[in-house]
């Protein structure tokens, strides 16, 4: 039997085996769009465990297929086909005696792509709990109020301008330093693109307060980025706090479990932080009021307290004062008692020797000088005799 007439028998019995096209799960390892339209495909199979290749198998999809196969999973999964990925094709065998076998791709199932993606996102998230990356940016210490925000967005984002917009136009007139890391935020590249904006922030980390991831929402296909290994750990392990704010109410991705907070979109985390300034000022006032209030009413229990003692002092004054008065006037009536006047009015003498008033004739000797006071005036005098008085004696 010759060459041509086995792959003769080959062909014969590959396509009455394979008469109808059949579902195939594959990896592909090569793709290669030709100028002509068609695509040209290796699909592989490898060993879950080791990687090892197990099967390898040429595919085409000719150009009047790809133009339909190619929008409709790109619109489907938000991902274009790519080297790596996983996928269902319907496939017809094909077997030609000069190029061997190969498969002709009719139909894609984007839903068994997705599903593969979700299976690898769990394998990545035991990953990064074996490794010990869940909780290590929520250690870090937000401050009270993050004033200084370092961005990392796409510029032309509509998530972007809603953020900035929030900021800017919040009715407490709050104000905040934003600066913008552009990076892509879908794709492929949009991990590595991520992480080169945060190596530029965590250059200048001491400008910052935080670093904040922001996307505006898209189809889950749109936002599988946020879902990467390497992104992932470079979140958790970032030397800032790191909030994320991606997609809507309904997506849920690794960086935000690795993340130090997470809020759902670019607005809910412009409220997020209007509120904490807002809650902080409201404190401030508050406790303002108090110390207000505090501060009239120990003024109140003080001026009180004065009036009190302002009172007893006048009191104590007028106490005093009448006391002073009643010696004053025991001092007048004692004073008046004693006065030389009052016993002269009286018609009594008082003689003066030298200026003193003398009590006794004993003072005085023949031949002294005396003034003698009366009532109306003073005669001066020359002793001539002194004679005593014995009231002892009978």
């Amino acid at each position: 039997m010759g060459l041509l007439a086995l792959q003769e028998q080959v062909k014969k019995r590959l396509e009455e085996t394979f008469f109808e096209a059949v579902w195939l799960h594959a990896e592909i390892s090569e793709i290669k769009p030709h100028p002509s339209g068609h695509c040209y495909l290796t699909l592989v199979e490898k060993d879950p465990r080791s990687n090892a290749l197990l099967a390898k198998a040429s595919a085409v999809v000719w150009a009047s297929s790809w133009r339909m196969i190619k929008p409709y999973f790109e619109a489907q999964t938000g991902r274009s086909l790519q080297t790596g990925m996983s996928v269902s094709v319907r496939v017809q065998v094909n077997y030609s005696v000069l190029y061997g076998l190969s498969l002709v791709i009719y139909d894609i199932d984007p839903s068994f792509t997705v599903g593969e993606l979700e299976l690898a996102r769990q394998r990545t998230l035991a990953r990064l709990e074996a490794e010990g990356m869940f909780g290590m940016n929520a250690q870090l210490e937000l401050p009270l109020l993050p004033r200084r925000l370092a961005v990392v967005t796409s510029e032309t984002a509509a998530g972007w301008r809603d953020f900035r917009r929030h900021l800017d136009e919040n009715e407490y007139g709050f104000r905040f330093h934003l600066q913008l890391f552009p990076a892509l935020m879908q794709g492929d590249a949009a991990p590595a693109s991520i992480i080169a904006a945060l190596d530029a922030v965590a250059a200048r980390a001491d400008d910052f307060d935080a670093v904040l991831i922001l996307r505006g929402g898209g189809g889950a296909m749109d936002l599988v980025c946020f879902d990467d290994y390497d992104l992932a750990v470079n979140v958790a392990q970032f030397p800032l706090p790191v909030l994320t704010a991606i997609g809507h109410d309904h997506d849920y991705h690794i960086i935000d479990q690795m993340a130090h907070t997470h809020v759902k979109t670019p607005t809910a985390l412009a409220d997020w932080l209007i509120e904490r300034f807002a809650a902080e000022a409201w404190q401030v006032d508050t406790l303002l009021q108090r110390l207000h209030l505090a501060v009239r009413t120990h003024a109140t229990r003080q001026l009180g307290v004065l009036e009190a003692l302002q009172l007893r002092m006048l009191h104590a004054v007028q106490l005093r004062h009448a006391d002073a008065l009643a010696k004053l006037d025991a001092l007048a009536l004692r004073l008046d008692a004693v006065n030389p006047q009052r016993a002269l009015d009286r018609g009594f003498l008082i003689a003066l020797k030298n200026g003193h008033r003398m009590a006794t004739a004993a003072a005085f000797t023949p031949g002294d000088r005396l003034s003698v006071m009366f009532r109306d005036g003073t005669v001066e005098a020359e002793v001539h005799d002194v004679k005593y008085i014995n009231y002892g004696e009978e």
